[in-house]
Parts: C-alpha cells; sequence; structure tokens
C-alpha cells in the first residue's frame, strides 16, 4: 500500500508496545512512530487517532495465547526424525502376559491380610445364596386346628319362603296387615314374616378331628319348635359338641327354622330338590372351615345323616319324599319327633335297606311311633325296640324311654346322655356301616 494512505502501516502509529522474538519473550519495549508526508497526516489524522485508541484496548493476554499455541520447531523435528526410524512395534510393543500371570509350573503366593482387614472384608463380602430343593424333606401334615364353628347364611335354607304351603296349596304367608305379611300356624296363631320367617343361618360344625381324606358324613339337624340356633341348639342341647365328642368323621349343618315359634313350617325344605340345594351350597363353607377349599368336591358327595328334634319332624319328612338326595341320606334319627307323616317315613325305610332308621320316645309321641311300627310289620319290615345292639344297614330301631324323661331335654337326655352322639358312634363301630361309608362317592 502507497505510504501516504491506507490502513498497512499506519495502525501502530502512537501505540505504546513491546516486540517479541521467536519463543514470546520480550526484546524492546517502545512506541512505533512512523514517518509519513505532512499531506497523507492530515487526511488520515482522525481515523488514526480512533485505530491507536482501539489498538491500545486489545487484550495483551490475547497475544499471549496465540504464541503459547505455535508449535516450536525443534519439537517438531525431533518427532520427525524419531518417527522415521521405529517401527509400530518399536512405539506400541504387545503387552506380555507372562508378567502378569503365572506359568503351569507356578502358583500364586496368596498373603494374609491382618487381622483387621480380614474382619472388614468379612463384614463386607454379602452371605453366601442359598438354593432352596423342590425335593420334599417331610410329608406333608395339616397345621393343628380347633373346633370350628359358624353361622353362615344360605340362599337355601328354610326361610325366607315365599312358596305355597303343600298342606293347604295356599301362598305359606297368608296374612297381611299393611305391608306386614305373615303366616297363620296350625294352632291358629300369626306369626310376622320379618320376625319369624326371615332368618337364612345355619349352624355349620367342622370337628378338630375330622379329616376330609378319610369316609364321613353330614349330619343336618332340625331342631324343634320355640328355638334359636345359638341359644338352644348349639348352648343348651349342644349339638355342635356332641358331633366333636362323638369322635366321627362328621361335620354338621343346623338350619334356622321358624324363630323362637310354635311352629314346624319346612319352608324350602317342602320344595322338591330343597334338601340337595341346601347341602351344595354349604360345601364351599364347609371347606373353608376346614381351612382347604379344594374340600368342597368331597363335602359335595358325602353321605347325609337327617336328625330331627320334635317339631323338625316336618322338614325331616320332606326331605326324604322330596329332598333329591336319594340314597345319599344314610341315616335318619328322630327324636321324640314322630307327630305325623308316617307315610313318608315308611317309604323312605322300605326303599332305603341300606341306611338305619331310629325313633326314639316319649310318652307324648308313643301313639305316633306304634302306629309307624305297625305300618313297617306290615311291609315284612324287621324291628328292634333297644339300642343295645349294633346298628347295621337296615336296622330300624324303636326305643322308649321311661317315665321323668322330659321332652325339652331329650337332645341331652333321652335313653342315654347325648343321645346324639351314642347314635354316631354306634355307627361308626360297626363293621358293616363302616364299609357302607367307604364305599360312598365321596371316598371314591
Amino acid at each position: 500500500m502507497a505510504a501516504g494512505g491506507g490502513w498497512g502501516s499506519g495502525w501502530m502509529i502512537g501505540a505504546r508496545f513491546q516486540t517479541y522474538d521467536s519463543a514470546c519473550r520480550v526484546t524492546s519495549p517502545g512506541v512505533v512512530r512512523h514517518a509519513r508526508p505532512e499531506a497523507a497526516q492530515g487526511r488520515a489524522g482522525s481515523r488514526l487517532r480512533w485505530i491507536a485508541l482501539l489498538s491500545a484496548l486489545v487484550p495483551l493476554s490475547f497475544v499471549l495465547i496465540q504464541c503459547g499455541r505455535a508449535p516450536n520447531a525443534g519439537t517438531l523435528a525431533a518427532n520427525a526424525q524419531a518417527s522415521a526410524g521405529d517401527s509400530f512395534d518399536d512405539r506400541f510393543p504387545t503387552p506380555q502376559f507372562r508378567d502378569r500371570f503365572p506359568s503351569a509350573n507356578e502358583s500364586f503366593v496368596r498373603r494374609q491380610a491382618p487381622d483387621s482387614s480380614r474382619k472388614r472384608a468379612a463384614q463386607a463380602e454379602p452371605a453366601p445364596y442359598r438354593v432352596a430343593s423342590l425335593a420334599p424333606t417331610v410329608p406333608y401334615q395339616r397345621p393343628a386346628r380347633e373346633d370350628q364353628t359358624a353361622l353362615v347364611g344360605l340362599k337355601s335354607s328354610a326361610f325366607p319362603y315365599l312358596g305355597n304351603n303343600p298342606r293347604t296349596d295356599e301362598p305359606f304367608l297368608d296374612v297381611s296387615k299393611g305391608d306386614r305379611r305373615g303366616h297363620r300356624s296350625y294352632g291358629g296363631r300369626v306369626y310376622w314374616q320379618d320376625e319369624t320367617y326371615n332368618d337364612n343361618r345355619v349352624l355349620m360344625r367342622v370337628p378338630e378331628h375330622f379329616d376330609v381324606r378319610k369316609p364321613g358324613v353330614i349330619v343336618v339337624f332340625f331342631h324343634g319348635n320355640g328355638a334359636t340356633l345359638e341359644r338352644d341348639v348349639r348352648d343348651r342341647q349342644l349339638v355342635p359338641q356332641q358331633i366333636s365328642d362323638s369322635g366321627v368323621n362328621a361335620v354338621l349343618l343346623a338350619p334356622q327354622l321358624a324363630v323362637d315359634a310354635a311352629d314346624s313350617s319346612a319352608g324350602k325344605f317342602w320344595q322338591p330338590g330343597g334338601l340337595k340345594r341346601f347341602v351344595a351350597e354349604s360345601t364351599d363353607h364347609l371347606a373353608r372351615l376346614y381351612g382347604d377349599p379344594g374340600a368342597a368336591k368331597a363335602f359335595a358327595n358325602m353321605p347325609v345323616i337327617i336328625v330331627g328334634y320334635s317339631g323338625g319332624f316336618l322338614p325331616a319328612a320332606w326331605s326324604l319324599e322330596v329332598g333329591g338326595l336319594g340314597n345319599r341320606v344314610r341315616g335318619v334319627f328322630l327324636l321324640d319327633a314322630v307327630y305325623g307323616e308316617l307315610d313318608k317315613f315308611a317309604s323312605w325305610i322300605e326303599n332305603n335297606r341300606s341306611g338305619f332308621f331310629v325313633s326314639a320316645y316319649t310318652r307324648y309321641t308313643k301313639r305316633h311311633d306304634r302306629e309307624l311300627m305297625q305300618m313297617l310289620k306290615e311291609k315284612d319290615i324287621a324291628i328292634s325296640e333297644d339300642m343295645d345292639g349294633p346298628l347295621r344297614p337296615g336296622s330300624v330301631v324303636f326305643v322308649e324311654t321311661p317315665e321323668g324323661v322330659t321332652h325339652r331335654d331329650y337332645v341331652t337326655h333321652a335313653w342315654t346322655e347325648n343321645p346324639v352322639k351314642d347314635v354316631l358312634v354306634k355307627m361308626a363301630a360297626t363293621p358293616a356301616l363302616t364299609r357302607m361309608a367307604a364305599s360312598s362317592p365321596a371316598s371314591r
């Protein structure tokens, strides 16, 4: 560029600077003063003063950084000379694993750490894993349990009942008062549905010794008049306790009938298949009480023993006639309960010679029991009048109890103490009845 103008020769005019050698060392401080013709100085004076001011503000560090990045000529020459004479293997030698791992004739020598170090290592190391074995070590045993008793509501229990009374073929609930509906009993008294015929609960008992893998029976107990499950069947008549005390492989089902009323109505047990539906619905609940839901299938096939006390004769008789269980009913036990329906009892005895029938009675039912005995004799069915002998398939036994035995206490005091227990014991102790139970569908 011409000396008289432009940017190339005049940008450092008036700026104080230091000069550097190739190693960025300061050689001489000073002020550059560039000679210019007088005419040129006038035109460019103003512009040069601004350039000089900006030049003074440029950081010295920028210059130093740029100098630091400049390659050293001596270093580059040395690297080029070394690279020309070395091979790849010389520059990057192959790792010598023999320097790190022992040969076949050698072994590691392990040094013992100090005691404190070993303790810390032992604490830091996780416990070794334990692998569970799939092979059984001992035979499975059910956990020990106690007698299980429960009150369970079933849809198929006796009440509520909205059907007809088969005796009159009229609606069972034949009385109304406003929104209330009721039933006029055989004795003429009116009982209301919401008070007397609305309890669908069933008293169930599974004794602690019960074993579903063995032949067993379901005892269906029909209570008498003026009773409740808790106050009478459980606490006064001790029916669940008698089942357990017998030691027999048996469970209990006791449906609530008319609540605390002088009425023997059978409710849903009047209906065809009523007993079958009742037992079928109970099986899942019995299995849960037993502690094994898988036991429901066994309960669904078990033989049934029907026990009827006093007014319980009516649901017992209809269950034998239309209940739908057929030869699954293996025994009938009536406790001072033959007040009627003699033809139904006689028909069952005649057609089920593999089961047993026992009727114990006081003077209150003596006349009806004698009449039933005569009906059976006319059918050439052998009858026994004592309980001293064993119960066998086809056994028919009538037991008259002496004076002084009261009807109210008959479930616990008849010809013997706890007669329900006694009948079950006699049934289980008879080899023929044991084989009968073993051949039932429940054991196959």
